[in-house]
């Protein structure tokens, strides 16, 4: 936010930022000529809610989380960026403006703004569905702990890309986690080693919910669920709202990758990772925040905080490197003394 230009009259000259009377009041600590009371008294208040860090201003939200504050083109490259980047997803409105908001940036109009880019969007248009108000309705299923239930499907076939064809997801039915796996079958074997890998990471489950297709009942995927002490819970077939989180994921996932290809449909494989980094960083309202602060206990910091300078980025790339060098020597030496 250029100093050069806190002069300009906020409520009068369009091209100024929304915050500039603001700045005014905190950066140079006066207000314009020709405000009415009225407009004093609401700088005053509003006042309450903002700072000053040079050359930022910085907005101290409803829930105690430091925003910085943009406008014009910056805030439409961060809306962009949250909706089409490559960890957007082609959200809706709602997810798109609850992403900004989770990376750092504030600005009023972000709901509206977010509605607007939405709409205008060619590829959510395209691929979004009229309403899914009319789906058979799901069975919720009680769960005590994170990781404890996974719900595991294979999308595809798929057109090849790069040898794969399908894509093996897992998702977990609490904190809504996923983990998905671009493969070039979709037999047992196959499955087995993602199911490894997944409990490596993830502790053993209590259950896994599955179809009933033939990769997932084998004699070779029940010796593993008996290895490891893992119940298998199969959907039936009169009733297949049973394993309705897997599906639903699958519809986010398949629609977050038709969206982000565009005509080269042979890349897919490529963008499974940035589908599954979507997904985890977007707000769920089951659980009312992302699966990836749910599952970490933090925000995930995007590559767009970086780039747009919000707040917590400031602080940490401004740091003192030999401060923080000698620090870390000090954090090395105590580690030291407790291997010993």
């Amino acid at each position: 936010f250029p100093l050069e230009s806190l002069n300009k009259v906020a409520h009068k000259d369009p091209s100024t930022p929304w915050f500039a009377d603001l700045a005014n009041y905190h950066a140079g600590n006066f207000i314009i000529k020709g405000m009415t009371s009225q407009q004093k008294q609401k700088i005053f208040k509003d006042a309450r809610h903002y700072f000053w860090d040079d050359p930022y201003l910085f907005r101290t939200c409803a829930d105690q989380i430091i925003r910085r504050c943009v406008a014009g083109k910056e805030a439409i490259d961060i809306l962009n960026a949250c909706h089409s980047g490559p960890i957007g997803g082609h959200y809706g409105a709602s997810y798109t403006a609850k992403k900004v908001f989770n990376s750092g940036f504030y600005w009023p109009s972000i709901y509206k703004d977010a509605f607007e880019l939405v709409k205008r969007c060619d590829s959510c248009q395209r691929q979004g569905k009229v309403s899914q108000k009319d789906e058979m309705p799901q069975n919720f299923i009680q769960i005590c702990e994170i990781f404890d239930v996974w719900g595991i499907d294979f999308m595809g076939p798929f057109p090849s890309s790069k040898g794969n064809k399908y894509i093996l997801v897992a998702v977990d039915y609490l904190s809504k986690c996923v983990e998905a796996k671009a493969l070039p079958t979709n037999d047992a074997r196959v499955v087995v080693k993602f199911l490894k890998f997944l409990f490596s990471r993830f502790d053993t489950p209590k259950a896994i919910i599955s179809d009933r297709g033939t990769h997932f009942c084998n004699d070779q995927f029940s010796k593993v669920m008996a290895k490891y002490g893992v119940t298998h819970l199969l959907s039936t077939t009169y009733h297949p709202q049973i394993s309705g989180q897997v599906e639903v994921t699958n519809r986010g996932l398949k629609r977050i990758l038709e969206r982000t290809m565009g005509e080269n449909r042979a890349s897919w494989s490529n963008k499974v990772e940035d589908a599954v980094w979507a997904f985890r960083t977007a707000f769920k309202t089951s659980i009312g925040c992302t699966p990836y602060r749910l599952v970490y206990g933090k925000a995930c910091h995007l590559p767009l905080e970086l780039e747009h300078k919000a707040y917590w980025a400031l602080k940490h790339t401004n740091f003192d490197l030999k401060t923080a060098g000698d620090h870390r020597k000090l954090q090395l030496n105590e580690l030291n003394e407790l291997r010993d």
